[in-house]
């Protein structure tokens, strides 16, 4: 057996089980306690096989193919062993065993493994979460060009210094797409989706140590705007000579008042409306982002935006409920729609979800666990998000507040 201070190498023979006078040869990897073994793909008859001694004995021949051969299998060892430690990897046999068999991945680069990442998620996460990865990853090769001067890199060259550049490139460069401009969170998102990449590589040994390690993504809170409850009835009452705002008023207005996100709502079908336990009219889907089921009893501004479409030979015998608009060109419009009500506030599709959490709801007294149901949401703390303390709500609780303890004096005083 040879060593080399971590790692044995040694030979064993096994027979073969359709011919138990053949014996396959195999290497024996050690590193600790940890033990790796790979066929060498050589068969040697069994009577000259020195089972003490693990080597051939009584055929010349024989003892010298195999002394070229352990020669050459402990060299390309013993080479890999030095690579590993020259990149600063974890030592193991399976890591020997794979440098040795070829199927080592320090080889691999950064733009393999966002491809990995993307093309093994295409069937995991949703289209526009997907669409988002594809982002972050036309920013890193951005990156790799003007910063590095190259198209790719090796994953081994990936460290807090490159993390620490790359988010600094992400504030000072120019956005992809000048319509969404980058603000901090938008780059910690960025950031957030190259660490899950980079993570995948860790968990499969692609690479030793996260360069994420010491990272921290820093978010900025931020309230999410909403319209308010004389915002939304201008909305809602307003008329528009340009048929698509008049379309993408109205799938706003269902939001509003039904809380789906675009995906939800672009995905609704006639048979997710059903009768509810109470009667009247539900909607029975399943979030798109979170696979959770979702079931909101239908308010009669989102029922009345049903009838109207209902009879819209654009869905008719299409299965739809609403005719199709990019999310893009929705929230372009909308824009337009804000612009001309004199609302100042950023219009967005997403505003309608925060406004049906707290003007249509918490609002009204809706609890907020039964909002967090609505919205599809699995943790409590994720619609606490979007539970603002209006001040219509806070004036009416006060209210309450002072006849209670108007009625309790008058009671002391009797």
């Amino acid at each position: 057996m040879r060593t080399t201070n971590t790692f044995g190498v040694h030979f064993i023979a096994r027979a073969k089980k359709s011919n138990p006078n053949d014996l396959l040869i195999y290497v024996r990897i050690t590193v600790r306690k940890e033990i790796a073994e790979v066929s060498l793909k050589r068969i040697v008859p069994k009577v000259f096989w020195d089972q003490s001694g693990n080597c051939i004995k009584g055929n010349r021949k024989l003892a010298e193919d195999f002394h070229e051969l352990s020669g050459d299998v402990r060299f390309k060892l013993t080479e890999a062993f030095r690579k590993l430690q020259l990149e600063k990897r974890s030592i193991s046999a399976k890591a020997l065993k794979d440098c040795f068999l070829g199927n080592d991945q320090s080889s691999s680069t950064i733009c393999d493994l966002m491809k990995y990442h993307n093309d093994n998620m295409i069937s995991v996460l949703a289209p526009g979460t997907l669409k988002n990865y594809f982002t972050t990853e036309r920013y890193v090769k951005l990156f790799l060009e003007r910063k590095h001067r190259v198209k790719d890199m090796a994953l081994s060259e990936l460290n807090y210094q490159f993390i620490n550049e790359f988010e600094f490139f992400l504030r000072k460069t120019k956005p992809l797409n000048e319509k969404n401009p980058l603000g901090n969170n938008g780059i910690m998102k960025h950031m957030e989706r190259l660490r899950k990449m980079v993570t995948m590589a860790t968990k499969m040994e692609w690479i030793v140590r996260d360069p994420f390690q010491q990272y921290c993504l820093r978010f900025q809170k931020v309230d999410k705007e909403f319209l308010t409850e004389n915002e939304l009835a201008v909305v809602e009452k307003i008329e528009f000579t340009i048929a698509k705002y008049n379309l993408a008023r109205d799938l706003f207005v269902f939001s509003c008042y039904s809380g789906l996100a675009y995906i939800d709502l672009h995905l609704l079908e006639p048979g997710d409306i059903i009768l509810g336990i109470d009667g009247e009219k539900w909607i029975n889907t399943v979030r798109a982002k979170a696979s959770t089921r979702v079931m909101v009893p239908l308010l009669p501004k989102a029922k009345e935006m049903l009838e109207k479409y209902a009879v819209d030979p654009r869905v008719m015998g299409k299965g739809r409920v609403f005719p199709k608009i990019s999310n893009q060109k929705l929230n372009e419009y909308l824009r337009g729609i804000g612009k001309l009500c004199e609302i100042p506030k950023h219009f967005s599709f997403h505003m309608a979800r925060h406004t049906f959490a707290t003007t249509v709801t918490l609002a009204n007294g809706v609890p907020i666990e039964t909002v967090s149901k609505m919205l599809g949401h699995t943790k409590l703390s994720t619609t606490q998000i979007y539970a603002r303390v209006l001040e219509r709500k806070v004036s009416n609780d006060m209210i309450a507040l002072r006849a209670k303890l108007y009625s309790n004096e008058s009671i002391v005083q009797l």
